[in-house]
């Protein structure tokens, strides 16, 4: 079976799309952490982040490199952390937060509960 995000990428199920080429696909955390906190993956379904062949652990980063300039420069952060982390979604994925302070990437903190018209607004703001 298909994982989450592979079902997302098909479109089967809705999201808050950033950015996408011919292999990865970056859209908006629906639990974030931070406004901006975007989800990077790999088209292609692997389990474990560091299972990716080489040239596709490169081209991921290359990309979200892309996607965390954007979130630097529309949300006035920081930084932008790069989080690999996940056991819930059987699908590589990288964790793209917008930081201030450490404390800003803690997943234990309260998530921000943001209204669709807020998510869209963010993800538009994002597009590239």
């Amino acid at each position: 079976m298909a994982s989450i995000f592979s079902r997302i990428v098909a479109g089967e199920i809705p999201c808050y799309k950033v950015a996408e080429d011919d292999k990865y696909f970056a859209f908006l955390d629906i639990n974030p952490l931070a406004k901006g906190h975007t989800l990077v993956i790999p088209k292609q379904e692997v389990d474990y982040y560091f299972d990716l062949d080489d040239e596709t652990l490169a081209g991921m980063t290359i990309f979200a490199k892309r996607v965390a300039h954007k979130i630097k420069e529309q949300t006035g952060c920081k930084k932008v952390a790069m989080v690999v982390l996940g056991l819930e979604v059987a699908h590589a994925h990288i964790h793209l937060i917008p930081m201030n302070s450490e404390n800003d990437v803690d997943f234990r903190r309260e998530k921000l509960k943001l209204s669709p018209e807020e998510f869209a607004e963010i993800a538009s703001s994002l597009a590239l």
